[in-house]
């Protein structure tokens, strides 16, 4: 399942996704060695890996054009001005 462009627009920069992915790790692994809990352990293992593929695997990288987004020239009734 693909992020939808609101979400690729949300999650663009890097922090926020090392941010998301380590509290998963984090979770995922209070789960299994302080709780002993398999249920939560699988379920929050299950969304780090989700995590993990579509935020450093399949995220679209981003390329040198796509950093500044092109403003159009405005446009006036008669033309541009000098």
């Amino acid at each position: 399942m693909a992020l939808k462009s609101s979400d690729l627009n949300w999650f663009r920069p890097l922090w926020r996704r090392v941010a998301v992915t380590g509290f998963l790790a984090v979770w995922c692994a209070w789960e299994w060695l302080w709780n002993r809990e398999p249920f939560w352990g699988v379920l929050v293992g299950a969304a780090l890996a989700y995590s993990l593929y579509n935020f450093f695997y399949a995220f679209p990288k981003e390329t040198p054009d796509e950093q500044i987004p092109p403003t159009p020239p405005p446009a006036g009734e008669d033309g541009p001005r000098p």
